[in-house]
């Protein structure tokens, strides 16, 4: 069994891996600042520690020797070296959590593969990623880095709604009121369960033939985003929605926010060919489409109404919008 360092460990995507990775019997700690919703398995280890302050991660760690260090909460190249300067040479195995969204938007072809070219110039997350991944490609190369990159898509659990508003757009439903879907809702969106994403990455970890590879782990689930709105609908107990489709360039030009992730990424039809992982790793499938999935986040939400926030401003912005798309049509 490996011994596994999870930086992060609690979020939507790791929290799941951790849990499967201590149900296949490995040797798990975790490292975070310890402020996070998600629970972890009591088999876990828990060392807590700022992780943007090197000095501080040194001594929670206390040079110990991983045979994995997964970091869920690298998102700059500065991040990504830091982690070299603690642990390379002392783990075998590096796996940085990459995203979906550095593959070239718009694609030009379909399914996405990971030959697919890197470039998004809508979305400085996504650049910010592509530029981690080069720090490794490059260590990887020079030195020998025993370094993997993983590329999620949209990956969700029950705390996490996929929608524009999140819990603002199923409470709208349930009143009511117009509630904003991006373009005509057509586009295809791979959705992928946390517990089904976990299956791929564990069975990436310590593994000799991941080194030096990059892989896209999302689930052959691809639903238009009417769909995603319907199911929740369905689910929150909500005949028929009020569905008010709009173009995407629109809501950026209300919502600024929501323009990076529209523009470079949302707003496109999005399918993944995920052959590569699948051939390490067998067991991988979908097994949560989001039907079931959306009824696991309602099911949530209804039984933690502390947790059903409402965005006012994204509240009132939505009506703006609904006004706007209603009288222009």
């Amino acid at each position: 069994m490996a011994s596994i360092l999870y930086i992060g460990g609690t979020g939507t995507i790791s929290a799941a891996c951790v849990r499967r990775s201590v149900a296949l019997g490995h040797y798990v700690t975790v490292l975070n600042r310890g402020t996070a919703r998600r629970t972890l398995p009591e088999e876990v280890r828990v060392v807590q520690a700022d992780v943007r302050d090197s000095s501080a991660v040194r001594d929670a760690v206390n040079g110990r020797e991983f045979d994995v260090v997964a970091d869920f909460l690298a998102f700059t190249p500065d991040h990504v070296e830091s982690d070299l300067e603690l642990f390379e040479g002392r783990i075998g195995h590096y796996v940085f959590i990459s995203s979906a969204s550095a593959y070239e938007k718009p694609p030009r072809r379909l399914p996405v593969t990971e030959s697919t070219p890197l470039r998004n110039p809508f979305w400085q997350y996504s650049r910010d990623k592509i530029a981690c991944e080069d720090v490794l490609v490059a260590a990887h190369r020079e030195r020998g880095l025993p370094a993997t990159i993983v590329r999620p898509s949209h990956t969700y659990d029950e705390r996490l709604l996929p929608t524009l508003g999140g819990w603002t757009d199923i409470a709208r439903m349930r009143a009511g009121m117009p509630v904003i879907v991006h373009g005509d809702g057509t586009s295809q969106w791979t959705i992928t369960h946390s517990d089904d994403f976990a299956v791929a990455f564990t069975g990436l970890l310590a593994n000799p033939a991941a080194i030096g590879e990059a892989f896209t782990i999302t689930g052959s689930h691809a639903p238009t985003w009417n769909q995603i709105y319907g199911w929740l609908a369905q689910a929150a107990g909500v005949g028929e929605p009020d569905l008010v489709h709009v173009a995407s360039d629109t809501i950026a030009a209300f919502a600024p926010d929501l323009g990076p992730t529209l523009i470079g990424d949302k707003a496109h039809s999005m399918v993944f060919d995920t052959s590569k992982v699948t051939a390490l790793v067998p067991d991988f499938r979908t097994t949560i489409t989001f039907d079931e999935g959306a009824r696991r986040i309602i099911a949530y939400y209804d039984a933690h109404p502390g947790e059903q926030r409402i965005d006012e401003g994204r509240d009132a912005v939505f009506d703006r919008i609904a006004a706007h798309a209603r009288s222009a049509g």
